[in-house]
C-alpha cells in the first residue's frame, strides 16, 4: 500500500533590532523515509549561514545569528513514508511523570485522581482524560498568554491547542501515567497553524491523543517533542531582541484527508 506524501510549509519574517542568536524548530524529526527539504534564512535578502543541531529525544534545531535587519525565514518539505513508531525509554518513564512548567501535576492531582478513581490501565486513562479535557474547555483562539499553564487553563476553561496538551498531560502525569507534547504539522487543521498534541506511554510505545479533534492523528508530521511548549517553541531568541512581524504555516496530504476513530490506538508516524 503506497503511503500518502504529506507537504508542509512554514514561513517567517522577524525585525531583528540587534544581534541575536535564533533557535528554530520548525523541521520535522529526521526519522522518515524520504524527506525532501529546504530551508532558506535571509537578511535583507542575503543568506544566512544556519547550523543544524539534533538534540536526543527532541528533535531538530536550526540556529543563526542574523545582523539587524529584516529576517525572514522560508522552510519547505515532502513527507514521503512514515517515521518508526517510537518506543518508550526507561529514561523516558522517569523524565515524562515530573511536573513541568506547564503542566503542573503536582497541583492538579488531587482533581485528576478524583475525576478518574479506580482506572489504572493506561489505554483508558489516555482516552478518558484526553475526552474529559476536550469537553470541559471551549477552544478560544487569543484567550491564554505565552506563561499560560494547565493549572490556569483549569481555570479559565478555554485555551488553544497547547493548553489542552497541557492540560492532559498534567492529568496523565498526576495519575502515574508518563506523558509529553508533540509539536507536528496537522494536515486538516483549522486555522492551521502549528499543533500541539499529547503522546502517552501505553506499554512499551508512545501513543497519541488529540483532546481539540482538529485534525487526523494520522496525517501528522512529527516536528519536535518535550515535557511541554518550553521544549517545543517554534522560535526563542537569545541574546539580542528580535520581533516577529508575521508568521504562516501550512500542511497538507495528498488525495483525501483520512479519518480519525478517536478509540483507536495510535502512533506520530
Amino acid at each position: 500500500m503506497t503511503e500518502p506524501i504529506r507537504r508542509v510549509t512554514c514561513e517567517l519574517a522577524l525585525s531583528v533590532l540587534e544581534p541575536v542568536r535564533l533557535s528554530l524548530q520548525v523541521a520535522p524529526s529526521n526519522e522518515f523515509l524520504d524527506l525532501d527539504e529546504t530551508l532558506l534564512i535571509t537578511s535583507d535578502g542575503n543568506p544566512v549561514a544556519v547550523e543544524e543541531i539534533t538534540v536526543p529525544g527532541l528533535g531538530r534545531v536550526h540556529v543563526c545569528s542574523p545582523a539587524p535587519g529584516r529576517v525572514e525565514v522560508n522552510y519547505q518539505a515532502t513527507v514521503t513514508g512514515r517515521a518508526r513508531v517510537q518506543k518508550v525509554t526507561d529514561a523516558e518513564l522517569i523524565i515524562y511523570r515530573r511536573p513541568s512548567r506547564y503542566a503542573e501535576s503536582d497541583r492538579l492531582a488531587p482533581i485528576a485522581q478524583t475525576e478518574f478513581a479506580g482506572i489504572t490501565d493506561a489505554r483508558e486513562l489516555l482516552e478518558g482524560v484526553s475526552s474529559w479535557v476536550g469537553t470541559r474547555l471551549a477552544y478560544v483562539e487569543g484567550s491564554s498568554g505565552p506563561t499560560d499553564g494547565s493549572v490556569e487553563t483549569m481555570l479559565k476553561r478555554q485555551g488553544v491547542c497547547r493548553d489542552y496538551a497541557h492540560l492532559v498531560i498534567a492529568m496523565l502525569r498526576a495519575l502515574d501515567v508518563p506523558a509529553r507534547l508533540a509539536a507536528v504539522y496537522a494536515p486538516g487543521l483549522f486555522p492551521m497553524d502549528f499543533h500541539a498534541v499529547v503522546e502517552a506511554a501505553i506499554g512499551d510505545t508512545w501513543r497519541v491523543a488529540d483532546p481539540t479533534l482538529l485534525a487526523p492523528r494520522s496525517s501528522f508530521v512529527r516536528i519536535c517533542t518535550g515535557r511541554d511548549a518550553g521544549d517545543t517553541a517554534f522560535l526563542s531568541t537569545y541574546g539580542g531582541q528580535a520581533d516577529l512581524l508575521w508568521s504562516t504555516v501550512t500542511a497538507t496530504i495528498d488525495g483525501t484527508l483520512p479519518n480519525d476513530d478517536v478509540h483507536q490506538q495510535m502512533s506520530i508516524t
